[in-house]
C-alpha cells in the first residue's frame, strides 16, 4: 500500500528578488547565501502572492515592491526531507537594496557569484575557454554513439558560444542545465536518479544552492535579460533620479553585456523613457551630468507598443 505521505504534495514559495546597486546585479539570499527567500503556501494565505510577499517580509524584513509570476516547478523528483513532492512556485521581484538586513544569515549577493560564467561586460570570461567548454566536449565524447557526441558539442556550443556560435545572453537557464546534465556542478550529485554522468575534472565556478534555487535563480536571470528589451521593468531598479550613465551601467549589469553608449542615449531619447530634472549629479569625478528621472506615465503609452532597450551584439 502507497504511504500517504508519498502521495501528498505541498506547494513552495519561492522570491527571486533583485536590486542593482552600485552597477552590480544583487539578489537577496538567506541561509548564509545557499538559498532564495521561500516558504510553504498555507491554508491562511488569501493568495499565492500574499503568501509570498508574507514569507519575504518575515523572513528578510525588506517589503515587496513589484513582483511577478515567474514559474511553477513541478519535477516528479522534487521532494523535501520527509519525502513529501514539493511544487515550487517561483516569483521575480525587482527592489532597491536598503543596506543590512538585520536578520541572521540573509542577505544580499553578486548574481554572479552564482554563475560566474555569465558575466560578459569585460569580455568572454576566461573559465568558459579553460575549463568549461573542455570538460563539455569530454562529455560529448564520452557518449555511447556518434550522433549522441555530434549532439552534445552542438548543444554545448549553441549555449555557450564555442566553435563561433554567437553568445544569447537570455539562455542562462539552458547553460545551468546543461552543466547540471554533463554532472559538472555540485547540484547535480545530488541526484542519484537520472543519466547524469560527471564529465572527469574540476566543477565549473560559482556557488551552489540548497535544493534547485540555483535553477530558479537562473531562470529569474533569463526572463529579466529578456524583458528589459521590451519593458521598461529596469526603472523599478533605478533610484527616483539617475544618470544616463546610471542607466546604462544597471542594464550591463543584467544583461552581463556592454551597451554602445550613443546607441543606448540615442534609444533612450527616442522611446521618450526619461525628462530631464533640472538638476545636476554631485560628488561624482569628472564632468557634471544632469539627473533624469523615469516618466511613469510612459506605462500607459508603451502598454501595446513596448519599449525596446538596444543590447549591442559585440565581437566573441
Amino acid at each position: 500500500m502507497t504511504d500517504p505521505v508519498e502521495r501528498s504534495v505541498s506547494a513552495e514559495l519561492v522570491a527571486v528578488l533583485v536590486a542593482v546597486t552600485q552597477g552590480q546585479p544583487r539578489v537577496l539570499t538567506t541561509e548564509d547565501a545557499s538559498a532564495l527567500p521561500a516558504g510553504p503556501f498555507e491554508l491562511e494565505h488569501r493568495s499565492l502572492q500574499a503568501g509570498l510577499r508574507a514569507w519575504v517580509e518575515t523572513q528578510t524584513h525588506h517589503p515587496l515592491g513589484y513582483i511577478e509570476q515567474l514559474y511553477t516547478f513541478a519535477d516528479r523528483d522534487r521532494s523535501n526531507d520527509d519525502g513529501r513532492r514539493v511544487i515550487s512556485v517561483s516569483y521575480l521581484g525587482l527592489t532597491r537594496e536598503t543596506g543590512e538586513t538585520g536578520v541572521a544569515q540573509v542577505g544580499w549577493q553578486d548574481w554572479y557569484r552564482y554563475f560566474p560564467w555569465e558575466d560578459r561586460r569585460d569580455g568572454p570570461p576566461a573559465v568558459i575557454g579553460e575549463l568549461i567548454g573542455p570538460s563539455l566536449m569530454a562529455w560529448a565524447r564520452a557518449a555511447g554513439d556518434r550522433a549522441t557526441q555530434a549532439y552534445r558539442r552542438q548543444r554545448a556550443a549553441l549555449t555557450f558560444g564555442l566553435d563561433g556560435a554567437a553568445w544569447n545572453e537570455d539562455m542562462v537557464l539552458q547553460r545551468y542545465e546543461l552543466l547540471f546534465e554533463a554532472g559538472l556542478v555540485p547540484e547535480a550529485t545530488r541526484r542519484a536518479a537520472g543519466d547524469v554522468r560527471a564529465a572527469g575534472g574540476a566543477m565549473a565556478p560559482g556557488q551552489a544552492m540548497r535544493h534547485d534555487h540555483r535553477r530558479i535563480l537562473a531562470t529569474g536571470m533569463a526572463r529579466l535579460r529578456a524583458k528589459i528589451k521590451y519593458r521598461p521593468v529596469v526603472f523599478e531598479l533605478m533610484p527616483p533620479a539617475f544618470t544616463l550613465l546610471q542607466l546604462q551601467t544597471a542594464v550591463e549589469a543584467l544583461a552581463g553585456r556592454g551597451l554602445h553608449k550613443q546607441n543606448f542615449r540615442r534609444l533612450i531619447e527616442q522611446q521618450a523613457l526619461v525628462e530631464d530634472t533640472g538638476d545636476i549629479a554631485t560628488g561624482a569625478a569628472g564632468r557634471p551630468a544632469k539627473l533624469f528621472r523615469f516618466r511613469r506615465d510612459v506605462l500607459l503609452e508603451r502598454a501595446i507598443a513596448g519599449s525596446k532597450l538596444p543590447l549591442a551584439r559585440q565581437p566573441e
